[in-house]
Parts: structure tokens; sequence; C-alpha cells
């Protein structure tokens, strides 16, 4: 199990249009000591904010036609000690980054287990990294299709999810797109058995 213990009297906010996802992962963290609200769009996500002042929120990047990259700093503003944990399906180096500038506290790849989302919302609270993030970094240089991947999630990023802008400026069809987003994230380096 998780050593890790949530600190009582604030809930943790669950942001996500998934209804499936976001139940499971509820019922997962408040089996794990949590108060858990939760909702599937960022209007919800404010009013909630507001009245429980959350002191953790788990945050989808996608919520329908939203980006939660926007809602990050705005959920800060309400509740500036809050801790945002971004979750994505799209995982790419471009949007953690962008994520952390916004003030996200860390960045995981769906699909993601409770005691994943434990360690990230809990193990900050503990002082700064040790200095060990960059110990899983590849030695050799990113592929040519992780790095298009990359690319095009960094300019999705730039135009704030909007796929006929980043398909412009990209100078791609717009379908062409679309069916490259729809492709799993290009591993890294192959998985070591």
């Amino acid at each position: 199990m998780n050593d890790l213990v949530p600190p009582g009297g604030r809930p943790l906010l669950i942001v996500d249009d998934d209804a499936t996802f976001a139940r499971v992962l509820g019922r997962a963290l408040s089996s794990r000591g949590f108060e858990v609200i939760s909702t599937d769009n960022a209007d919800d996500a404010r009013a909630l904010t507001r009245r429980h002042q959350p002191r953790y929120c788990v945050l989808d990047l996608k919520l329908g036609d939203e980006n939660g990259l926007r809602l990050i700093p705005e959920l800060q503003s309400l509740v500036p000690d809050i801790r945002v944990l971004l979750l994505t399906g799209y995982a790419s180096i471009a949007t953690a980054v962008e994520a952390i500038k916004r003030g996200a506290h860390d960045y995981l790849a769906k699909p993601v287990d409770a005691d994943a989302v434990v360690r990230a919302l809990l193990d900050g609270d503990a002082g700064p990294a040790d200095g060990d993030d960059f110990a899983d970094a590849p030695d050799a240089p990113l592929p040519l299709r992780r790095l298009e991947w990359e690319h095009i999630q960094r300019v999705l990023t730039e135009c704030e999810g909007n796929i006929s802008e980043t398909a412009r400026r990209l100078g791609m069809h717009r379908r062409t797109l679309q069916r490259k987003l729809s492709k799993h994230p290009v591993r890294e380096r192959p998985d070591e058995n």
C-alpha cells in the first residue's frame, strides 16, 4: 500500500470529462484517505474551488472543448496553495513544460494508477526535488517520429488546443493532423526486458 497520508481538512478536486475514469479514481483516492469532490467541466471546477478551497486538484488536459492548462492559473488565483496535478492521454515534453510554467506541481500521462497520483500530489510536500528527475533521460537522441510528436504537441499547446490553427502553423492538412493526434504517442525508447 502507500505510506503517504493526505492531510485532513481540505478536499481533493478531480476535474475530468471522462466520467468513468473520474469515478474510479475518486473511489481509489477516497480509499486512501482523501475527501474527493469532482466535476467534468471548467466552470464547475471554478465554483467548487471557490466553495471548498481544495488543497489538491487532479486536472485533465482536455476538458471537452476546453484546455486544462488555462484552468491552472485560475484555480491558483482562487486558492494560492492548491497543488495541481495535470493528467493527459497525449503526453509530450512540450505540454509538461507548459503545465509546469503555468503552475502545475506535477504532470502524469494516462493511464495512471491511484498510487502514482498520491505520490505526485504528496511527495512534493516534503520539499524540493532531490535532482533524480533526470535519471531516466535517454542517452541517445530522440527518434525523428518522437521529435515530430513533440513539435506537434508544442504548437498545439501554443494554439491552445485549436486544431485548425495548429494545422495551419504546421503547414499540414487538418485531417492529417487529427490522424497524427489520434495515434498514441511515439515511445522514446524501446521497453527494456
